[in-house]
């Protein structure tokens, strides 16, 4: 049996899913591996040999800089001394000490570390081509994986002045308040530094939004518009400005309000459609 003309021509029709033109901030961002590191921390080493006494503060201790946090007795044949104070260089907290009671110690022997972890340092390398992008106090965040998706904020503090000439990297340097002491040195983070910002701006899904390579090699980016009656498309051109990881700034070729289609395979000018 032959189909009826109305039947032939829904089966040419294509059914759609729409999407609005609307105004939305853009942010375009790019992800890092970077790792944490306390703001500061010294190596504390003793004044003299001898051996040591004692480790008057334990691993994870406040210490104030210049607060004794071991002793040394010397080892000075046929004389007695009082013991030796090693002092803190730094406010911080004891994050490690070296060495028992007893060890025998010169004056290159560390006997602990000592961190300053109130704020933390996030290091993290951006390949050259960005660098023109980076600036000093600019926005970043960061997770880690000890604390899931909780997001801690983050400014750049440094940019290092010497590209690596292997790899094409700088060295960017994050700092991050660290006041509840959940950022330990040494872990992985993984960042996320705001290159570029627009707010309030026409905006589509990047599906929406198809390319094509031109005869000369350029390419063109288009969408399918929905036609004033609902029920077929034209192909526009449009001109992209920012990418986020999902959303195209729109700069110019459609205006908010207008409704094209979220990209269906064979589609082209004037198809009929069905939303």
């Amino acid at each position: 049996g032959e189909k009826s003309a109305l039947e032939q021509m829904e089966t040419d029709r294509f059914t759609v899913e729409t999407e609005t033109v609307s105004l939305r901030d853009v942010k375009s961002d790019l992800l890092l591996n970077g790792s944490v590191k306390a703001w500061e921390e010294a190596v504390i080493f003793p004044r003299v040999d001898g051996k040591l006494l004692e480790n008057v503060l334990k691993e994870g201790d406040k210490v104030k800089r210049n607060q004794s946090l071991a002793l040394i007795e010397r080892d000075e044949v046929g004389a007695v001394y009082e013991p030796v104070l090693v002092p803190s260089t730094i406010n911080g907290v004891i994050g490690k000490t070296y060495l028992d009671p007893g060890a025998n110690v010169t004056k290159t022997t560390p006997v602990a570390l000592v961190v300053n972890q109130k704020e933390v340092r996030v290091l993290v390398d951006i390949p050259e081509r960005y660098i023109g992008k980076i600036h000093l106090g600019q926005s970043a965040e960061f997770t880690v994986e000890a604390f899931g998706d909780r997001q801690f904020p983050a400014k750049v503090y440094k940019i290092s002045p010497v590209v690596d000439s292997q790899s094409r990297v700088v060295t960017v340097e994050l700092r991050a308040d660290n006041a509840d002491g959940s950022l330990k040195s040494g872990m992985f983070a993984k960042v996320k530094l705001v290159l570029e910002e627009k707010k309030n701006v026409p905006a589509l899904k990047l599906t929406s939004v198809q390319s094509e390579t031109l005869e000369d090699g350029t390419t063109a980016d288009y969408v399918y518009v929905v036609n004033e009656g609902g029920d077929t498309v034209s192909k526009r051109e449009v001109k992209v400005g920012l990418k986020s990881a999902d959303t195209y700034e729109i700069v110019s070729g459609v205006k908010e309000g207008e409704d094209v289609i979220k990209i269906v395979f064979g589609i082209k000018e004037g198809s009929k459609i069905k939303i």
